[in-house]
């Protein structure tokens, strides 16, 4: 697929489907809290039983109510949660990411989990932390973007900590290279950086990869204003100890402690290669 087209929406896909049975539950709702209004005021109109009578039509139509309430309630939820197995882990993967959409690039974020390794006494320990992976593609026309030719930089939680620390006028840069301190140095150079706009209205981030075995040098550049970049801060933040496998250490499961003497087992992440496309 050469490219693909983005068609301009302020909900992804996912959320257009919850909002659309959020919807549809609301007109349900209100059908039926209409129709318990409707019979409740035919009836009384119609009654001549006196106070009972005018009771048991309200209790009716409070029924009806509550009915109105248990299925809107009941859609709603339905609709967001996900499926957990019996292990109480997710069923499926679960991809969040964070996208700003731009003219010239796009850019999302997205936290990816440390792995652990159980040793021979049970114990786990992290064998690669996490990373939040950023990752840029390029704009082919009007709201259409090449997700073939995305390119992916992966945030250590000291470089996490770079960016939630900077200022309105800060800026950083961080240099990533597969085969630094070898004889294959700078053969593939990756650079990030983070510059503050002049007016302090937000930052540019812009990543350049340069592979000298393929012949190719990739630039993106992505203009991010002070709420999208503040959006970006409170994630990276609350996303911090869960890459570092701090979350595990303070929250730790009894499987996590349980069994000793196993041989070493990898726990399966969804750990991604930074230089993998």
């Amino acid at each position: 697929m050469s490219g693909w087209g983005w068609k301009h929406s302020d909900l992804c896909p996912s959320e257009e489907a919850e909002s659309l049975d959020f919807g549809l539950s609301l007109s349900l709702s209100h059908i039926l809290c209409s129709v318990a209004m409707f019979k409740l005021s035919r009836q009384l109109l119609h009654s001549s039983t006196g106070f009972l009578s005018l009771k048991n039509l309200a209790n009716g139509a409070a029924s009806d109510l509550r009915v109105a309430r248990s299925i809107t309630t009941q859609t709603g939820i339905s609709s967001a949660m996900p499926k957990f197995g019996h292990d109480g882990n997710p069923s499926a993967r679960i991809f969040a990411p964070y996208s700003v959409f731009k003219g010239k690039a796009a850019l999302s974020a997205d936290p990816l989990l440390p792995m652990f390794t159980k040793s021979e006494s049970g114990d786990y320990r992290v064998e690669r932390r996490g990373i939040i992976m950023l990752t840029f593609w390029p704009a082919i026309g009007e709201r259409k973007y090449d997700w073939e030719k995305r390119q992916r930089f992966a945030l250590s939680a000291t470089e996490v900590g770079s960016l939630i620390s900077l200022g309105a006028n800060d800026s950083c840069e961080f240099f990533h290279d597969p085969a630094m301190k070898s004889s294959n140095a700078g053969q593939i150079r990756k650079s990030l950086s983070v510059k503050a706009h002049a007016d302090g209205s937000g930052y540019f981030m812009s990543l350049s990869v340069v592979n000298n075995i393929l012949k190719t040098n990739d630039r993106f550049s992505v203009p991010v204003t002070s709420a999208e970049f503040a959006v970006m801060r409170t994630a990276f933040t609350f996303a911090l100890p869960h890459i570092m496998g701090w979350d595990k250490l303070t929250n730790q499961q009894p499987e996590f402690s349980a069994s000793r003497g196993s041989p070493a087992v990898a726990v399966p992440d969804l750990q991604s290669s930074e230089w993998d496309r």
